[in-house]
């Protein structure tokens, strides 16, 4: 695992951006809700304490990982005022190829709103084997990837706003 002996809410917020100036979005999936809400948590707690104002965050829900796509890109072109959005979801293996075909088409959706659009768009779906390390890594014993999408998503809006001078 990728994660194993890490924690993801671990990191130098000295070397992290002011974004009082920033607004974001975030997507959630209402798919295993128990994993997407403390991955919301994580985020939307992470953009607050490094300075994005409560009003200037907006969340959507969307039914679930596979509907982040079109929620992402409804979002882009409602608030073009938009610094970053966080797409948040939760897939947990299954005995079909369910999971496969979920997990492939919202991974190359986003990718195709990245490359299409200006505003970036942080991919957070946890992509698990069972929900115990879903949970491990939406709160648990490895963080909160909710809070290293936060933190992407800051740095790219920073990047953003630098690549326009």
């Amino acid at each position: 695992m990728a994660t194993e002996g890490n924690n993801l809410s671990e990191y130098d917020k000295s070397s992290i951006p002011n974004a009082k100036e920033f607004r974001f979005g975030i997507v959630v999936s209402e798919w295993n809700d128990k994993v997407t809400e403390g991955l919301f948590q994580g985020a939307f707690e992470t953009l607050k304490e490094h300075g994005v104002l409560e009003k200037k965050i907006v969340r959507w829900n969307v039914p679930g990982s596979f509907e982040l796509t079109y929620g992402c890109k409804k979002m882009q072109e409602t608030y073009d005022m938009l610094d970053g959005i966080i797409a948040i979801g939760s897939v947990i293996q299954g005995e079909t190829k369910h999971f496969d075909f979920v997990c492939q088409g919202v991974s190359n959706g986003i990718t195709q709103l990245n490359v299409n659009s200006d505003t970036p768009v942080i991919f957070c779906v946890l992509t698990d084997n069972n929900m115990q390390q879903a949970l491990d890594r939406s709160g648990g014993k490895h963080g909160n990837k909710g809070t290293e999408a936060a933190i992407a998503a800051i740095k790219m809006a920073q990047l953003r706003k630098e690549a326009r001078f």
